[in-house]
């Protein structure tokens, strides 16, 4: 006799999950399920949801590294449950953050001895750098005004318009004016003499960018410290300067060496710079560097001893995970200073690849250098009938995501489409990414003018039209898909 049994409704186990009724229920969205479901449901579910992401790799608008060695990713999912702030409890990782600090600092020409120990501290990346060392300056000046009997409540830091967004929240956060220099017309980055100007006894550093988010270009951080030097002289006053290397940390060491930006200048006292983006590594690591203890005030370091022993902790947060920590150490040893150099060097020359096909094109004015991070940042030269948005929008049918942005003011009217070129981008992507960005020009050269249509609708239907300016309709047009975008980000991010 055969003996069987009829699976009941709850035996789960010999039930694909698309023949499960988990497929067939909303996820939930605002309020956690009454029930558990099982591991393999709730994979597949998540997992097909995550699809409709863009590919990481086809991501132009990221400067944040997308691709590491598997012996890396295996390094990193091994200690994926250390917590950083653990140091007693892992020591081992903390001395690993330690090595990455003097390296790094060594990199940037610390004044170091032999064996001296470099001071710094890995951070969640270059946003949290940013807000430790601009804290650092804020306390210190407060100390020298106080000790001088002047008052202290209205400090103010100097940067260009085009730094990132991590500077505003910076200055909001912590109560510091931002004085920022405007751009101009073919000038995207800080003038150093207009910087030089706005600087008064308030004020607690410069902040200087190597390499802007916008076109990639480093600024003249030497030019800067020569001038601040001279200033001074002449007012009694130390006013010191911070390098926002975020992007630009790990590439001019190994491709501009004779570039004079970093602790080689005497004014520079502290430097940040991202670990997960030319440092290679996946995101979440970022370091800031001081020149010497002096310049980090010892009362803004805590010190724990409830983890099991004295334990210094200067950061924004408290618990992290350790592998980025980990990871960074993993590709400082492997690559070394050779292999760093040459992964700089195909990243350089496939930028130039691309700037040379979309230069071939004939469509497009270059805004990036030829000095600064390995990117390319391009504008069309007749946007009266298509613009760069529109451009933006039809490649991502392709599979790429390039940003189309513009610039801050006093260069709004200025709109750019950006591609990021990181180490994962080969020249045949860059290649295959000419020939559809050529393809998407003969497409949108096919369609009619999305504004002219619209002045054609109006003066069909006897409306008065104001003939407007080129000026007037890039504005025009400008606002319009920027608030395009800001709609669907409200659609899309319920969460900031």
């Amino acid at each position: 006799m055969v003996l069987s049994k009829t699976a009941s409704q709850s035996d789960l186990s010999i039930h694909s999950t698309f023949a499960s009724r988990y497929v067939r229920t909303s996820l939930p969205r605002f309020k956690m399920p009454e029930n558990s479901i099982p591991k393999e449901a709730a994979y597949q579910i998540i997992n097909d949801e995550l699809m409709l992401d863009g590919n990481p790799r086809l991501n132009l608008a990221s400067f944040v590294t997308t691709w590491m060695e598997p012996e890396c990713n295996k390094l990193m999912m091994d200690s994926i449950n250390k917590n950083y702030v653990d140091m007693d409890e892992y020591p081992v990782t903390t001395e690993l953050q330690n090595r990455c600090v003097n390296m790094i600092a060594r990199l940037f020409n610390a004044p170091l001895g032999d064996g001296e120990t470099a001071v710094g501290v890995g951070t969640v990346g270059s946003s949290e750098a940013i807000m430790l060392a601009g804290l650092a300056f804020k306390r210190k000046w407060q100390n020298k005004m106080k000790a001088q009997g002047k008052p202290f409540d209205k400090p103010n830091i100097v940067t260009g318009a085009n730094v990132q967004v991590c500077w505003e929240k910076f200055a909001r956060y912590f109560e510091v004016e931002l004085k920022e220099v405007k751009l101009s017309d073919g000038y995207y980055v800080m003038d150093p003499e207009k910087a030089v100007e706005m600087v008064d006894e308030n004020t607690i550093c410069v902040a200087a960018i190597l390499g802007s988010t916008l076109n990639g270009e480093f600024e003249d951080v030497k030019r800067l410290n020569d001038l601040l030097v001279e200033k001074n002289k002449e007012t009694g006053w130390d006013t010191p300067i911070h390098v926002d290397a975020a992007s630009g940390g790990f590439i001019a060491p190994f491709l501009y060496p004779e570039l004079e930006w970093d602790f080689r200048l005497p004014l520079v006292k502290s430097i940040n710079v991202s670990g997960h983006k030319y440092g290679l590594v996946y995101a979440g690591i970022g370091w800031a560097i001081w020149r010497n203890k002096e310049d980090l005030p010892d009362e803004l370091i805590f010190h724990i001893n409830y983890l099991g022993a004295d334990q210094p902790t200067f950061t924004l947060n408290f618990s992290k995970g350790s592998s980025q920590v980990i990871a960074q150490y993993y590709q400082l040893i492997r690559l070394g200073f050779e292999g760093y150099k040459n992964v700089m060097e195909n990243c350089q020359e496939n930028a130039r690849v691309l700037k040379e096909g979309l230069e071939k094109s004939g469509r497009f004015n270059i805004i990036s250098k030829e000095i600064g991070v390995p990117l390319v940042a391009f504008s069309l030269k007749d946007n009266s009938q298509h613009n760069e948005f529109e451009i933006s929008e039809t490649l991502r049918r392709f599979g790429w995501i390039i940003p189309a942005y513009t610039m801050p003011p006093n260069a709004q009217h200025v709109t750019v489409l950006r591609v990021v070129i990181r180490e994962d981008f080969s020249r045949t992507l860059a290649e295959r990414l000419v020939i559809d960005i050529g393809k998407v020009l003969h497409e949108l050269d096919t369609l009619p003018a999305r504004v002219n249509a619209k002045l054609a609708v109006a003066e069909a239907n006897g409306s008065a039209v104001h003939k407007k300016t080129d000026r007037e309709v890039q504005l025009e047009v400008t606002a319009a898909w920027k608030k395009l975008v800001a709609d669907k980000k409200k659609k899309t991010n319920g969460v900031c």
